[in-house]
């Protein structure tokens, strides 16, 4: 379906501010949409591929987030023609090609809620503050890079998520992915999922 960084009415996300009262006029009625957040993939070095319990979530999904670090052009090809609609970024480990066709930030508005989707947000210790002053237009940021799953909000209403990664733990105890509903201009039902321990 190709990677999508456009708002729901057509125009460059982020384009644009409309009043309180003009926003809820504009949601009123707009649809629930079911969106699947990941990150940090790293296929194939990490993994053969992606689990088939994460491709049942992709064809669930109207809309896909990934957060960088994809390694090979190979899965975004893959992705974009499983995904209804994907808005994804590049990581630090992403190159050449990868680089050619993401952006290093990608904003989107679904289901009313203005996203944003970055790979790197720096250290965990005041990260919200500065996530909030550099994305002032956002509702909800998306990013990767720790592979550490997070949920946390700003003081300014900026709700921080990290999907944690499906293929490469680290240290945490499980492989994770998130989902969530983004409906009317909020976002409600964010669940991370635990996908269970591969044998190498």
């Amino acid at each position: 379906m190709g990677v999508d960084e456009l708002g729901v009415d057509g125009t460059p996300a982020g384009a644009g501010h409309l009043d309180g009262r003009a926003r809820r006029r504009r949601l009123a009625g707009v649809a629930a949409q079911r969106l699947l957040l990941i990150a940090d993939t790293h296929v194939p070095r990490r993994a053969r591929g992606l689990p088939d319990r994460l491709w049942a979530a992709v064809a669930e999904a109207d809309v896909v987030f990934h957060a960088g670090d994809w390694v090979d052009i190979a899965l975004l090809d893959e992705l974009e023609e499983r995904s209804r609609r994907l808005v994804a970024v590049y990581g630090n480990n992403d190159h050449g090609p990868l680089r050619e066709r993401l952006p290093e930030v990608a904003r989107a508005e679904v289901g009313g809620v203005r996203f944003g989707v970055v790979h790197e947000t720096g250290p965990a210790q005041g990260r919200e503050e500065r996530c909030a002053r550099q994305f002032p237009d956002l509702d909800v940021l998306v990013f990767g890079h720790s592979h550490i799953p997070w949920d946390s909000t700003a003081p300014t209403g900026l709700r921080l998520l990290n999907p944690g990664s499906p293929t490469d733990r680290r240290r945490q105890p499980h492989c994770t992915y998130m989902t969530a509903t983004a409906e009317n201009g909020s976002l409600s039902l964010v669940e991370l999922h635990r996908l269970p321990q591969r044998v190498r």
